[in-house]
């Protein structure tokens, strides 16, 4: 049978299509600034990152990524910005192309999860023109080249399903006995200006700080805060808790502004690390 292989949506259009050019891109936004002092590796167990176009928020995620160790295994959640698919979308099976070569599905913790989760739904179509993920996958093509993982879209904003994915998740991975990542795409608050955004993220980010998964579902709900993975980052928060976590430090915060230069209408992105 042949094996199901998703192929890349944005590639060309938010990373480079060419395998040398992206490769390059990669490594400059995962690259130490000059002269800086050597920086302690964290071996978290979650973390958040954005997902816009590389040229606005490369640097945020590559920030992460270069403080992470990096296990083998990671479960990846994105949001659904499509509305294809099911709420809660899984592939547990093949691979997942990009420029830089194919990466396999964890296959064995895939099936694991849908047995402890009958919410999650295998569902191809929420994933085939779903950018948020897609882009996370070059930045670990080349600083955990071999890794495997598991991805899921999560279209829905129930509290109650979102925090009974992270028990599940959480409790399944710590059942294999090994070191994990849990990977929460997102970028933050959206299409207000500079100010107003950094002031929205803020108290998101706090939330996240606190590794406070209700916090920060009511902070997004009351204050909205158009935090495009808020469900994904719930997820994670609350699978890392399960996992033993008790501290979160913030790496990296931008809008689209510090790129652009236009500070009427921003994204903001942030990166945060959980262990």
């Amino acid at each position: 049978m042949a094996i199901l292989i998703r192929q890349p949506a944005v590639a060309g259009r938010f990373y480079a299509a060419n395998a040398q050019r992206l490769r390059a891109e990669v490594e400059g936004y995962t690259a130490a600034p000059a002269n800086a002092p050597d920086e302690a590796k964290i071996r978290a167990l979650g973390c958040v990152v954005p997902h816009a176009g590389y040229m606005y928020s490369g640097h945020v995620a590559g920030a992460v990524y270069r403080r992470l160790e990096l296990p083998r295994r990671m479960v990846i959640l994105c949001p659904n910005h499509t509305g294809m698919g099911e709420p809660l979308a899984i592939m547990s099976e093949g691979a997942w192309q990009t420029p830089l070569g194919d990466v396999a599905i964890d296959e064995q913790l895939a099936a694991e999860l849908k047995q402890q989760m009958p919410l999650l739904s295998e569902d191809e179509t929420a994933h085939r023109f779903e950018h948020a993920l897609e882009v996370q996958l070059p930045f670990l093509q080349v600083l955990a080249p071999g890794f495997r993982f598991v991805p899921i879209a999560v279209g829905t904003g129930n509290f109650e399903v979102l925090s009974s994915l992270g028990v599940v998740i959480g409790n399944t991975l710590a059942k294999e006995g090994e070191h994990f990542l849990v990977i929460a795409s997102s970028d933050m608050n959206h299409y207000e200006s500079d100010s107003v955004t950094r002031v929205k993220d803020r108290r998101a980010i706090d939330q996240l700080l606190a590794l406070d998964a209700r916090g920060l579902y009511d902070v997004v709900k009351e204050g909205n805060i158009s935090m495009c993975g808020y469900g994904p980052a719930v997820v994670m928060l609350t699978a890392a808790r399960k996992l033993g976590a008790t501290k979160a430090e913030l790496i990296r915060y931008a809008t689209s502004g510090d790129v652009s230069d236009d500070r009427n209408m921003v994204v903001g992105y942030a990166g945060i690390a959980v262990w």
